[in-house]
């Protein structure tokens, strides 16, 4: 999937080898335009925005998927936002997209909570420095997530959705080169790239540890670090956003440039090396998403 100005476009490979798109206007209402102008207000909604309409991208490629093993032939012309013949509709479009946003804020919760409580239970009474436990938390909060991604990247159908996250960074990457975007070229670019969701998802680590540590936010019982956790949670998505802009502007600079090595470090699990027809498929839906956005200019 990639993101334009005016529209979003995700391009699916059918079984028969033909590549066929799923194409999403970006429209958004005029407050929300607003507060995306807001810094660490503009972080969350963003969030919140992508959360629901990759869901609905991610939802369109199953479906082609489901389509394909129950052997139904595909319709040549690109899906915007609405699929005739039964297939999509304003309904489950609103449904996916929820679906999506909650599947997030549940992940958020259960990432943020969880943690938490484990150090607590484990050395609540080994030492009495706060700060000291919140970087156990975040360790602890790494570590779970190391893991979770370890396990998940093992399975086909992950390792496959990582290879084309690999192939949308090389085309990503490749565009901004200059490089005309062939197979062969665009393979020559790492898989990693600093603009990447998964650089974010170490920022809220760090920023939240940080957060945590001041001496406004204590606490005497493990729920109220659970509550207080959960509280915070906005203010830390809102700050490791703008963390996360602030490190891409200063990718160019010598040494600035080292704030976003985590992320990239992160992106060893969330990406996997694509194979050739994979990079295809980015650079059909890379494509065709300058191509419409150049028509509704």
């Amino acid at each position: 999937m990639f993101a334009g100005k005016h529209v979003n476009v995700t391009a699916v490979r059918r079984k028969n080898d033909e590549i066929v798109f799923y194409e999403v206007p970006r429209t958004s209402q005029r407050w929300v335009q607003r507060l995306k102008k807001i810094p660490l207000v503009r972080g969350v909604v963003g969030i919140i925005e992508s959360s629901a309409k990759g869901s609905q991208h991610l939802n369109f490629s199953m479906e082609a998927y489901a389509e394909d093993e129950a052997g139904e032939q595909p319709d040549h012309t690109p899906v915007k936002e609405e699929k005739k013949g039964g297939g999509w509709s304003l309904s489950m479009i609103v449904g996916v997209a929820v679906a999506g946003v909650l599947s997030f804020i549940f992940g958020k919760l259960i990432f943020t909570a969880a943690p938490a409580a484990l150090e607590e239970l484990l050395f609540a009474g080994a030492f009495d420095n706060k700060i000291a436990h919140n970087l156990l938390e975040g360790l602890i909060k790494i570590i779970l997530l190391l893991a979770y991604l370890y396990f998940i990247s093992m399975t086909p159908l992950i390792k496959r959705l990582f290879q084309y996250h690999g192939a949308e960074h090389k085309v990503i990457s490749a565009y901004e080169a200059g490089e005309e975007l062939t197979v062969r070229n665009v393979q020559k670019y790492s898989r990693l790239h600093y603009r990447c969701g998964s650089s974010f998802i170490v920022f809220t680590v760090i920023v939240g540890v940080i957060v945590y540590s001041l001496p406004i936010f204590t606490w005497e019982t493990i729920w109220e670090r659970i509550y207080i956790r959960i509280l915070l949670l906005p203010l830390v998505l809102g700050i490791s956003y703008e963390v996360l802009r602030w490190t891409n502007a200063l990718r160019e600079v010598p040494i600035l440039r080292y704030l976003g090595f985590p992320g990239l470090w992160l992106q060893l699990l969330t990406t996997k090396e694509p194979k050739d027809e994979q990079v295809a498929v980015s650079i059909a839906s890379f494509n065709r998403m300058r191509e419409l956005d150049q028509q509704m200019k």
